[in-house]
């Protein structure tokens, strides 16, 4: 049967209609066990019972006035993630792409306060900042951006995880203002850099005067281990974006800024409609405070751990397992071949599962699921790669 829905997603032939906590039902009523989250999304897992409550609640109240009065809600979550976060302000969109949209405009308007003319964001090879026109061509992969030219100017590509090459660009390219880059590569198949990466970088951007822009959409919100995977370097990057996990579903996203790109984005520089909506600002707070109070940046470090050691365990004896990767609950098994009809036999076995970059598995399972349903996704996985 046609919907009028355009063509831009191979869906997979199935209708969920139901979920709960780590489990969702189809149509027909089977359930399925997801390790994807809506892809990093669902952190709290489905139809959180409090999130639900609070969304209800907030619906019930007021749901819209529009920025041009005070929000209190989005007043409350700003100050709550700059406490999290040691950021100085937040401006709120309703996802990744439009986080990093804001963080763009930020570098521009940067390189403006410095006289710069022609200023470049350098990004990574192989990273993904989202499809709007901006951010696509921020994005290091030359597929998605086919048929879309003229793209904007002002984007510089360069190798992920390489201090010596953004140091050689340094001196070549004297108009460099930012540098945008995700803590690990999530879309490209959880690509982790090496510990002492982003301290690196950091310390570049700051003898260059460049802006750190961290996009932490996919990895934010206690996924790798602590509220923002760049916590766990110790560093303070100059933006900061986030979106998926933040509402749990509800759309939204924000970009925070801190040092010298704190203030940049004056009265009627910037805007959205339905940024900072009292709805979606009240679902963030609820997830905000599920996250600190039942410790689940923690809670993820613990069952990632487990997870990996029992893949390791598992997989020892298989050939075409290149390496696993894990951080938190962020998980990628790289294989020697591509591996694309693993999603489809994951989902014959009740399972969601994803695979990034052609050969890596990768998992992304609410930081709310059991041990029971932890170690039921690494037997699953484990199987479905000894097979493949």
């Amino acid at each position: 049967m046609h919907h009028h829905i355009m063509p831009t997603y191979a869906s997979m032939p199935v209708r969920f209609l139901k979920g709960e906590g780590a489990w969702l039902w189809d149509e027909n009523g089977n359930k399925y066990l997801d390790a994807l989250s809506g892809i990093a999304v669902c952190g709290l897992g489905h139809a959180h019972p409090e999130v639900a409550s609070a969304i209800s609640d907030q619906a019930h109240t007021l749901m819209h006035t529009s920025n041009l009065y005070y929000i209190d809600k989005q007043e409350k979550l700003a100050d709550k993630l700059c406490e999290l976060t040691g950021m100085n302000d937040v401006f709120f969109a309703n996802s990744g792409a439009e986080a990093n949209e804001a963080a763009i405009k930020i570098a521009r308007r940067f390189a403006h306060s410095k006289n710069i003319q022609n200023p470049i964001i350098v990004t990574m090879d192989k990273s993904f900042h989202g499809r709007t026109l901006a951010t696509l061509t921020a994005t290091g992969n030359l597929a998605i951006k086919e048929g879309f030219s003229p793209l904007p100017e002002g984007f510089y590509h360069a190798p992920y995880n390489d201090i010596n090459a953004l140091d050689m660009l340094s001196k070549q390219l004297p108009n460099i203002v930012a540098v945008l880059v995700e803590p690990i590569q999530g879309e490209s198949g959880v690509n982790i850099p090496s510990a002492d990466y982003l301290n690196k970088l950091s310390d570049l951007c700051e003898k260059n005067d460049w802006l750190l822009m961290l996009d932490e959409v996919q990895t934010g919100v206690g996924r790798t281990g602590s509220f923002l995977a760049s916590q766990q370097n110790g560093i303070q990057a100059d933006v900061v974006t986030m979106a998926k996990a933040l509402g749990n579903g509800v759309p939204i996203g924000a970009c925070l800024t801190s040092k010298k790109a704190t203030g940049l984005l004056t009265a009627g520089s910037h805007g959205s409609t339905f940024g900072g909506n009292p709805l979606a600002c009240a679902a963030a707070l609820k997830v905000i405070e599920i996250v600190e109070r039942d410790q689940l940046a923690s809670r993820a470090t613990q069952l990632g751990t487990q997870m990996a050691e029992a893949f390791k365990l598992n997989l020892k004896h298989c050939e075409h397992v290149v390496e696993i990767r894990q951080k938190g609950l962020m998980i990628g098994i790289e294989l020697s071949t591509p591996c694309l009809d693993l999603v489809n036999k994951a989902l014959e076995k009740k399972l969601l599962i994803n695979v990034a970059a052609g050969n890596t598995v990768r998992l992304l399972p609410p930081l709310t699921i059991s041990d029971d349903e932890a170690a039921q996704i690494t037997t699953l996985v484990s199987d479905l790669i000894i097979a493949h």
